[in-house]
């Protein structure tokens, strides 16, 4: 389907001309007063283009894929040779970054070698892994090109060799969901059933190991990624792994956590038919609707661990509501759409979208007031 619309033509072209191009300069660390990103930098040192150390958090390399995600949909809508060629080098510089088995993630490439599975808790493994699947489907389906997609096929079947409950693998899934609705993707772009398979298990899984996460940090000497001394007592609503997923009906813990999770779940129960996953889908969605999301769409109501509460607390002054939160209820909005066509998720859908998600696009509408002056075309 092709947008052709007064208002979101001017948001399409906003993303075209102004955000994806402004990112790429983010990432290369050439945005004058800015941060710096050291994403294509730590890529480009994993892949042995130059030598530097890693630089940012440990989830730095997800930021190359949610661009490349971004460009494989404008390509698909215009294919612009340029920006493809620019794509293509970053993709052959993750090919050159990938291990011999598969293994791709630069931090634990140039800083922590030898520790790949170690803290699935904090560090955001399986989700980098995820977002660089997203991407491998969005530039196959624009462009026809593989090399991206083979990349994230290989280190979609080392995850499938690590992870299970045979002998040798590890039971156990990431703190932050993404993978899941990934692997779905993935399964679906390259017709391979195990993707899908994989990604049940995770689902699964989560929940029903509850103490996965404490036994990992008993491994590793309860050391913790993210704050000094020794990791305290997981907390496993945050993560959503407090109960296993079918017997969940309120949504607990990280919002975007929550909305990726539910997104795979009903990923997993559209491909396989699993009416207990469904329904599960449907008792959080109507805990999610009902009772803990705002006016606006808006989910997550607490800056404290960008969080749900409890029902039906929907502060106004303090409302974190975090754009990120509310892409991943559109995420589940149209899978749920999906699973059972009702009005009511399309619904649902519209408010997120022509509300905080507009909203969280505003910092690109003042770079271009900035670049261009006046106002832009989409408002």
């Amino acid at each position: 389907m092709k947008v052709d619309d007064v208002f979101w033509n001017g948001y399409r072209d906003l993303v075209r001309n102004v955000v994806v191009p402004y990112q790429w300069e983010a990432l290369n660390d050439r945005v004058e007063g800015a941060e710096p990103s050291r994403a294509v930098r730590n890529m480009k040192a994993a892949a042995g283009e130059l030598e530097a150390e890693f630089g940012g958090f440990v989830f730095q390399d997800s930021d190359l894929y949610k661009w490349l995600e971004a460009v494989g949909y404008l390509l698909r809508e215009r294919r612009e040779p340029e920006l493809e060629a620019v794509a293509d080098e970053l993709i052959a510089t993750i090919e050159r970054a990938q291990e011999a088995d598969g293994y791709l993630n630069t931090f634990y490439a140039l800083k922590e070698p030898g520790k790949r599975f170690t803290n699935l808790t904090e560090c955001h493994k399986l989700y980098c892994a995820g977002h660089l699947m997203e991407a491998s489907v969005s530039y196959y389906e624009a462009t026809g090109k593989t090399a991206l997609l083979d990349i994230a096929c290989r280190f979609a079947d080392l995850i499938g060799e690590t992870f299970g409950n045979g002998p040798g693998q590890i039971p156990g899934y990431d703190g932050h969901q993404e993978v899941e609705l990934a692997l779905a993707k993935l399964a679906r772009a390259t017709g391979n059933d195990g993707y899908m398979a994989l990604a049940r298990y995770f689902i699964d899984e989560r929940g029903n190991s509850p103490s996965f996460f404490e036994a990992e940090a008993d491994r590793r000497g309860r050391t913790p990624h993210w704050h000094k001394g020794e990791i305290g007592k997981t907390k496993h609503a945050y993560f959503q792994a407090h109960l296993p997923v079918r017997e969940q009906s309120v949504a607990v813990g990280h919002a975007v956590r929550v909305v990726y999770m539910c997104a795979g779940m009903a990923d997993v129960a559209k491909a396989t038919g699993d009416v207990a996953l469904a329904e599960a889908c449907e008792r959080l969605w109507r805990n999610i609707t009902e009772r803990q999301m705002y006016v606006t769409g808006g989910i997550g109501a607490t800056a404290a661990g960008e969080a749900f509460t409890v029902d039906y607390d929907l502060p106004n002054d303090t409302a974190y509501a975090e754009t990120c939160a509310s892409i991943g209820l559109i995420f589940f909005a149209k899978r749920m759409m999906e699973l059972n066509p009702k009005g009511e998720f399309a619904d649902v859908m519209e408010r997120a979208l022509y509300n905080t998600v507009l909203a969280g696009a505003g910092w690109a509408q003042l770079l271009l007031r900035q670049s261009v002056g006046g106002s832009p075309s989409c408002v």
